[in-house]
């Protein structure tokens, strides 16, 4: 297993992982375009994938504009490997060298990612759109795990 930062060499890879899921599966695919991820990973934040074998398996990118965890996926197939809490421990890490300021993400109710984020301390702080869970995790919170 390879980790490593995100770049735009890897935007088809990361797409084709995002549209592999099972859970938080995009209404309409066409909604998170090429240009976005080269947007998230460029310019508004930082991302970074895990290889195995040269096949990026899972990704996860953060948002410093709006404070927001954008992505954090893994093919289904490689879950339970650990892979998605150490692209969780990267994000996290970089995000409060980056900022002090409290970062939010949002996922379905009733998913294994709902059970990880509240794993990993993220801490319920009502819905957003659709219904989803919005989490919230401060720095204080963060420098104590």
């Amino acid at each position: 297993m390879i980790f490593r930062n995100a770049e735009v060499a890897d935007i088809t890879e990361i797409q084709i992982v995002r549209h592999t899921v099972k859970e938080n599966i995009l209404s309409d695919p066409a909604l998170v375009t090429d240009a976005d991820c080269q947007e998230f990973i460029t310019e508004r934040g930082k991302g970074w994938v895990c290889e195995i074998e040269g096949k990026v398996v899972g990704f996860a990118i953060v948002d410093l504009k709006e404070n927001n965890i954008w992505a954090l996926f893994l093919r289904p197939e490689y879950e339970n490997r650990g892979i998605g809490k150490q692209l969780h421990q990267l994000m996290l890490d970089w995000y409060f060298s980056q900022t002090n300021k409290t970062v939010w993400l949002g996922t379905s109710p009733g998913t294994r990612a709902e059970k990880f984020y509240r794993l990993q301390g993220w801490k319920t702080a009502g819905t957003v759109h659709r219904g989803e869970v919005k989490f919230e995790m401060s720095y204080e919170d963060w420098m104590k795990k």
